[in-house]
């Protein structure tokens, strides 16, 4: 039986981790505990990176799965006269998605200074239509700082620069109808997910058919998570990554989506129907669906050289890069597919 329990708390812990690309070292040794926790070798990659390893039946052979830890967020690209600070973005987002949300600015010596994302027009008091109609970009929003701070002599005084990172509260909630609510579970989702695989061989003592790595990335957000450090032999590449349920998709908050095709082209034929098979044979809630606006560490690895099937899986997840939503059926459905892939030939 899958240790959901187990998955939802390490889902949670690593949700309330912040891990925008570019500053993912303290959730990545999270993962890495984790891991040793299960006994399982890990190893870190020149570019931070981390690769699990569960030996397999056959070593000639290497399948490897993926997730990745790094989130959106955002930097301070400007310290404004007025003490506010200008923002720019990590990964892709609409700025709306951001308005109103409390944050946090890291600075350099780990200092944290907590803050509020707002428009230069909040006030309707103030401005009134004009806060409504204001467009919302990279000139419009602002970071509201909680200090006593007039003026960006002020805000240096704190020690804050420009570069310095901007974690976004995640506002981590899990219903007691199975739905967990969280800014980031593109892909720590998928993450916990992995997890919850590697202990389920550890605690039934299996052993996956085929040498098994688990690689969790930490660029896949800026576009080259996967490129570079796969295992040699790895043979199948699938990344676990959130589905995006919405208008024209199958993909829904309760099943396991394989993708057939992303704005990288086709995923492999083969082995999609292999995991379609899969998930037929053992009863698994699943769909199938396309992505017109999405790329993957697998598609990353493709386009970087890298020569194997590649496949995509993962939960669905609404309103994706937004205030995302998913249910723990989905992120079972995923584990029960991962598993039984890696039991099967």
């Amino acid at each position: 039986m899958v240790d959901m329990q187990y998955c939802i708390n390490k889902l949670v812990k690593i949700l309330k981790t912040p891990s925008p690309t570019g500053n993912t070292r303290t959730v990545m040794d999270v993962v890495e505990n984790e891991f040793k926790e299960l006994s399982i070798d890990t190893y870190r990659t020149k570019k931070g990176a981390l690769i699990a390893t569960i030996k397999g039946e056959n070593d000639n052979i290497h399948r490897t799965l993926s997730g990745h830890i790094d989130t959106l967020g955002a930097m301070v690209k400007e310290i404004k006269g007025n003490g506010r600070l200008k923002i720019t973005q990590i990964g892709g987002y609409s700025w709306n998605t951001i308005e109103g949300e409390y944050c946090v600015v890291e600075t350099s010596d780990g200092k944290e200074y907590s803050g509020t994302i707002l428009t230069t027009k909040a006030s309707t008091h103030v401005h009134g239509g004009e806060t409504s109609k204001i467009e919302r970009n990279e000139n419009s929003i602002e970071i509201r700082l909680d200090e006593k701070v007039k003026s960006a002599e002020d805000v240096s005084k704190l020690g804050i620069s420009v570069g310095d990172f901007v974690f976004l509260d995640p506002r981590t909630t899990v219903t007691e109808s199975g739905f967990i609510k969280s800014r980031h579970l593109d892909d720590k989702a998928g993450v916990a997910a992995i997890l919850a695989v590697a202990k389920y061989f550890k605690d039934n003592n299996l052993t996956p058919k085929y040498t098994t790595h688990f690689f969790i990335s930490n660029y896949e957000e800026v576009g080259h998570g996967a490129s570079a450090s796969i295992p040699e032999k790895t043979a199948e590449f699938i990344a676990i990554d959130m589905a995006a349920p919405g208008d024209g998709q199958t993909s829904d908050e309760f099943s396991v989506t394989i993708c057939a095709k992303d704005s990288s082209g086709p995923y492999d034929l083969e082995l999609k129907n292999k995991l379609v098979k899969i998930a037929k044979q053992n009863n698994i809630n699943y769909k199938i669906d396309i992505y017109p606006y999405y790329g993957s560490d697998a598609s990353a690895a493709l386009r970087a050289g890298w020569e194997f099937k590649h496949g995509l899986i993962g939960p669905g997840v609404d309103a994706s890069h937004s205030h995302e939503r998913t249910h723990k059926d989905a992120i079972e459905n995923t584990i029960k597919l991962a598993i039984n892939y890696l039991l099967a030939e």
